[in-house]
């Protein structure tokens, strides 16, 4: 059982860093890091880029894998402090 908590925690990790990363290449009003890499050239020319719509589609599934994890080992958590063990 406590391998589940460490495969949650390990997922949580990377989710984490991935959805910071996500979150950082989108174009805001200042055009964000996402022109650094060239994604302002294309965004500007053609309004919402293929490439805009897929990093919105990575960012959500990133985010809710992100909330699963968090819902994850907070029941994991209630759980186990019900039941005693670690």
């Amino acid at each position: 059982m406590m391998a589940f908590a460490y495969t949650l925690i390990v997922l949580l990790v990377l989710t984490s860093v991935l959805l910071t990363g996500l979150v950082l290449l989108h174009r805001g009003k200042g055009g964000g890091l996402s022109s650094m890499f060239g994604g302002g050239v294309s965004s500007s020319l053609a309004g919402s880029s293929v490439a805009e719509k897929n990093l919105d589609r990575y960012t959500v599934l990133v985010g809710i894998i992100w909330f699963a994890c968090i819902v994850g080992l907070g029941l994991w958590l209630k759980v186990a402090m019900a039941t005693g063990t670690s």
